[in-house]
């Protein structure tokens, strides 16, 4: 097939660089005060024709070679067989615990092989004019069966509240969901895609396994000597992989390594402070690269970004909710300092099926003779958070990024003062009507599913939703891709639903998805957008291979989906026999009855007990407002490094996640983006996103291999009196960290919290 190409073969050092004014060119590349640009170095990445990154140029090549093949027979019959497998294996163990996921890196990893196998096995022959084998498997080729393999479908779940919805409807919903946030992200991918601050830092660890695998050179590697890249990745990714069956295996004490718990197991106190399940993580080591990297690689994030995740989580979750729970605020004795569960006034999980109706509506009677919602210090802080997030990246946006934001709107792909804007120029772009088109026609089926078929959900509503999804993308967007965090919509649309449509919890679980899941795949194909832009993938065979992905692994999803419930007996139950008992499905419809049938009123408003926390909301707009004053004075100050939501929204994985995956990931962020960058610079450069990448990728096969050899056989027993059962893997269950036990106890028949609600 042929190259989507417009001009000849294009290099940078066509450029008269004797004509470059490096600092005028400087102060275009980024219209706002980039924390991640260093001024030095980006006139010397400038001047060179690379880009003014140091991260960029490590990680991406600054020239192009337009006659590899992309868009190629092997590479969509691969595409599309590995969107049909991994969307199916995952859907089929989402379902399931323990669960094991195919990550996007290890797509990538296991693609490869199979690459090289093609150009070696299949003879070299046409059929219908189309070459089977066009070569040795090419590095383009490669990047497009992963962003085909790795898309990322969120599926509504098939059973809600005791109603089954049909094939068709599901289909539309996952459809629509999915290529309206393609749709938007394609559109806004001149503010998010093609400015050289845009850097996404998540995609260089992809782009330096990529260049690695196939043996690229370039300059931005560097001329240290040592081993090559290849050879250290072949030993980091074996040494991963194989220490991995340590701490996720045979001794899992090494994982949740809560020392000091295991010095006082029953001492209340020092396991709130100390503990990793159920405490505040002042333990501060683990030797387990899953939690580490839990919230992403520290060896990706910019340093200056964890420092500000590092500051909030000390400042709200080692200072103020110790302050809060030891001073018994919200009752919060009652219940474990840190808990991903909801409570009721005995200090109980809460029993949402006690205040239901048989049609999933609240039953205001039965609400008031049970109990108030409660929840865990850190929870109801990171709900705090939330709220700071939404309302502080509003403002950093206006304050900080509205002259790049207007900038942008006019400026075209060849204007972009980057090299890799320049290469990607001489490809047919995607005209953007290419992308309202998929929108209109997502929108219209999204209107048809929810008109046709029993929801709850007005249209106005779906269009408020994805009015909110569209008005955050870019300040969102522009967050994540300068430091690798995204801050989460999740809760606002919640919030927003529960106060507009009280008492639905079906038409909340809808406003959900096109709200935030909508925002969700926009960035997630924004950020597969900039991949294509540093592996100067032609940008119509990525829309293609985007779209037509996107609609198989859907459809194989809802397929596996409907199959399961059709065929696995007693399939959501708690004692489902295969383990198949839909531990994703319970979280996210108990946030949709707390949120749809209890609702914020009952839990925000005025009177209620968390009200409080809607004060957070003032708090995130006014911060921003202070470090931009603050920086009008001493621009040149750390306060130019101070990002407030990041600092609110860093700490928004928690719950699921603990302090076990925060400290221990920023002493590593420590250690390699600020020692090692600036004192082993050159090592830095030609190493850490390579060591990124075998990590990650040794951990995502290691877990594939201990699930499908240890865990998933025999429905789990292998060694179950022996390994599964030994000190190492139950010390840290067997603290008062481990039972999530609470300071305070009460007496049976007893209820903490107010008399009337």
């Amino acid at each position: 097939m042929a190259v989507d190409f417009q001009d000849e073969r294009y290099s940078p050092t066509d450029f008269e660089k004797s004509d470059i004014k490096a600092q005028e060119v400087l102060e275009t590349i980024a219209d706002f005060d980039d924390p991640n640009i260093d001024r030095d170095g980006a006139i010397i990445g400038v001047l060179e024709d690379d880009s003014p990154y140091p991260e960029v140029r490590s990680a991406v090549a600054n020239t192009d070679d337009p006659s590899i093949p992309c868009n190629s027979f092997r590479a969509w019959v691969m595409g599309i067989a590995w969107a049909i497998l991994i969307a199916g294996l995952n859907q089929f163990f989402f379902f399931r615990y323990p669960s094991v996921s195919i990550s996007g890196i290890a797509a990538q990893l296991l693609s490869f092989p199979v690459g090289r196998a093609w150009a070696k096995v299949v003879p070299n022959v046409r059929v219908f004019g189309v070459k089977m084998n066009p070569g040795p498997f090419s590095i383009k080729e490669h990047v497009l069966v992963t962003i085909m393999a790795s898309t990322d479908i969120i599926a509504v779940q098939r059973v809600y509240y005791g109603q089954t919805y049909s094939f068709v409807y599901q289909w539309m919903v996952v459809m629509s969901t999915q290529l309206i946030g393609f749709s938007i992200g394609g559109i806004l991918r001149r503010f998010l895609v093609q400015p050289p601050s845009m850097i996404w830092p998540s995609n260089l660890v992809t782009c330096a396994l990529f260049n690695t695998l196939h043996s690229q050179t370039y300059a931005g590697i560097g001329t240290r000597g040592g081993i090559s890249r290849e050879r250290f990745f072949y030993y980091a990714w074996m040494g991963g992989l194989l220490w991995y069956f340590v701490p996720g295996y045979l001794f899992q004490g090494l994982s949740y390594f809560s020392w000091v718990c295991w010095i006082a197991p029953d001492n209340i106190v020092v396991n709130q402070m100390f503990g990793y399940v159920s405490g505040l993580g002042m333990s501060m080591v683990t030797f387990d690269w899953s939690q580490i990297a839990y919230i992403g690689s520290p060896l990706a994030t910019p340093w200056w970004a964890e420092a500000n995740i590092a500051a909030g989580f000390v400042f709200f979750f080692w200072l103020v909710v110790p302050a809060l729970y030891y001073t018994n605020t919200w009752d919060s004795q009652y219940m474990p300092i840190s808990s991903r569960t909801s409570f009721d006034n005995t200090g109980a999980s809460y029993n949402i099926s006690r205040i239901i109706n048989s049609d999933a509506s609240l039953n205001l009677t039965a609400y008031r003779e049970y109990s108030p919602l409660f929840l865990s210090t850190t929870f109801a802080m990171s709900y705090a958070l939330s709220f700071a997030s939404i309302t502080a990246t509003l403002m950093h946006a206006f304050l900080f990024f509205r002259k790049q934001i207007w900038i942008q709107s006019r400026r075209s792909m060849h204007e972009q003062p980057d090299v890799h804007a320049r290469l990607m120029s001489k490809y047919k772009q995607v005209p953007e009507w290419w992308y309202m088109i998929v929108f209109l026609l997502m929108f219209v089926i999204g209107v048809i599913s929810i008109e046709l078929w029993h929801t709850e959900f007005p249209v106005w509503a779906f269009v408020l939703s994805l009015t909110i999804a569209f008005f955050y993308v870019v300040p969102i967007g522009m967050i994540q891709a300068i430091t690798n965090q995204q801050v989460g919509l999740n809760v606002i649309t919640e919030l927003v639903v529960g106060y507009a449509l009280p008492g639905r919890p079906i038409a909340m679980m809808m406003f959900k998805t096109w709200g935030y899941i909508t925002m969700y795949q926009a960035l997630t194909f924004a950020s597969d957008f900039k991949l294509g832009h540093y592996m100067k993938i032609p940008p119509r065979t990525m829309f293609w291979g985007q779209v037509v992905a996107t609609a198989i692994a859907g459809t194989v999803q809802l397929g596996v989906q409907a199959w399961m419930f059709s065929n696995i007996p007693d399939i959501c139950n708690p004692h489902q026999k295969n383990g198949f008992i839909c531990p994703n499905t319970e979280v996210f419809g108990t946030a949709s009855f707390i949120w749809g049938v209890i609702g914020p009123q009952r839990q925000f408003s005025s009177g209620q007990v968390y009200h409080a926390l809607v004060y957070f909301f003032l708090f995130g707009a006014v911060c921003p407002v202070v470090a931009w004053l603050i920086s009008l004075k001493w621009p040149n100050s750390f306060i130019r490094y101070v990002n407030f939501p990041v600092i609110f929204s860093g700490m928004g994985a928690i719950p699921p996640a603990s302090a076990l995956n925060y400290v221990p990931w920023v002493i590593v962020g420590f250690i390699f983006q600020y020692v090692i960058r600036r004192k082993h610079f050159s090592w830095w450069t030609k190493y850490n996103y390579v060591l990124s990448a075998a990590m990650d990728s040794g951990l995502a096969v290691s877990i594939i291999l201990i699930f499908f050899c240890l865990q998933y056989p025999n429905n789990g027993t292998i060694a179950l009196n022996t390994i599964q059962t030994w000190w190492g893997n139950t010390v840290y269950g067997a603290t008062a960290d481990g039972k999530a036990m609470p300071l305070l106890t009460l007496p049976t028949g007893s209820t903490f919290g107010p008399t009337t609600w």
